[in-house]
């Protein structure tokens, strides 16, 4: 039976993170735990300590002794973190251990991060189903973190997957990846497509792009910066068009970071538009630690865009480097799904205070 079920995390503070992690567990293992011939999974960060780094071991395990074929693709660290495209504030280096996942009944595969992340967090099973959103499989990606997760049961939406995962595991790399085309499926009662990056990278940011700018009643996002050219230039244009309804919710020191990037860069020109949208609507900020300011990796990581009853959701934040890692994004039309993701995303939003522009809240604005 075709279905689309997603779910939220949400930052359940320091202490109170455990309950929230098996579930998420727990939903893993049923996913792994009904594959019958084959799992592949194209996972960023994986770091999973006890005990929930054990259930979800023991369900591969269990999965592996009945037959299944379980192939996993993770983004290869280079011994420099600061070489390619690892922006300190932006992407944090994974912590994936390449010795753990050895010791696992899987083939594994490193996929070259530099100079473009390998950023998906998806896996497919039989075929027939797929997992995927902005989820890392690491405690703090299911406690501190604000995420998105969606499982959807339908055949056709694997083998798109499955396409994207073979492109990866042939060559090795992220370039010349993505290339499937995005198209309409129905699962149910929605239409869905599967967007990956980079084949399609600037043509995923079109396409939210134009979805934003036909929007009527209403437009919820949710990304750790908003740093798409198209994206930033269509919220600043429609900012004030009447009858609609436009917040999101950012992280606001990754925020800050790419402020100080732009003002050394060619992208200097995004500057105004970046701050008419942060100061003419109302998007909060999360005050995380910032990347290199502690342990903690507390960010507001949802990548989650709605434009009237249309959601975007996956690993794709609305950034000019996400349109060259390769990423995944599900395009979804469908009411309940973004009557439920607007809903999260304004519970995020009202957890935080209102961003602002870097040196307006010295300065007292």
């Amino acid at each position: 039976m075709s279905s689309i079920e997603t779910f939220t995390l949400r930052d359940v503070g320091p202490k109170g993170g455990l309950e929230q992690a098996e579930m998420v567990a727990g939903r893993i293992v049923d996913f792994v735990g009904r594959a019958e011939r084959s799992l592949v999974l194209a996972l960023y960060d994986i770091r999973l300590p006890d005990p929930v780094g054990s259930v979800v071991a023991d369900a591969f395990r269990t999965a592996a002794e009945r037959g299944v074929k379980i192939r996993l693709a993770y983004n290869d660290v280079p011994e420099d973190p600061d070489a390619g495209n690892f922006l300190p504030a932006v992407h944090p280096p994974p912590e994936t251990n390449p010795e753990i996942l050895g010791k696992l009944p899987l083939e594994t595969k490193p996929i070259s991060g530099i100079p473009d992340l390998m950023h998906h967090k998806y896996m497919v099973r039989d075929g027939k189903a797929v997992w995927t959103g902005s989820a890392n499989w690491s405690i703090y990606s299911w406690t501190r973190q604000e995420n998105v997760l969606a499982v959807i049961e339908h055949g056709e939406v694997a083998r798109e997957y499955l396409e994207n995962f073979e492109e990866l595991w042939q060559r090795g790399k992220v370039e010349r990846t993505g290339r499937g085309d995005p198209n309409p499926i129905r699962v149910g009662e929605a239409t869905v497509r599967a967007w990956f990056t980079p084949g399609h990278g600037e043509e995923l940011a079109q396409r939210i792009s134009t979805r934003l700018g036909a929007a009527r009643r209403r437009i919820r996002i949710a990304s750790p910066v908003l740093t798409s050219g198209p994206i930033l230039g269509t919220l600043a244009e429609i900012a004030t068009r009447p009858g609609l309804d436009i917040a999101g919710v950012v992280d606001e020191p990754q925020t800050d970071r790419v402020y100080e990037q732009w003002a050394t860069t060619g992208s200097k020109w995004k500057i105004p538009l970046l701050t008419r949208v942060i100061e003419s609507l109302p998007f909060s900020g999360k005050r995380s630690v910032p990347w290199g300011g502690g342990t903690t990796r507390d960010f507001m990581h949802a990548k989650v865009t709605v434009a009237d009853d249309t959601v975007f959701l996956g690993s794709f934040n609305l950034s000019r480097s996400g349109e060259e890692n390769a990423e995944n994004m599900v395009e979804i039309e469908d009411p309940a799904v973004a009557d439920a993701m607007a809903a999260f995303i304004d519970e995020t939003r009202a957890r935080y205070p209102r961003s602002s522009v870097p040196g307006s809240r010295v300065a007292g604005r």
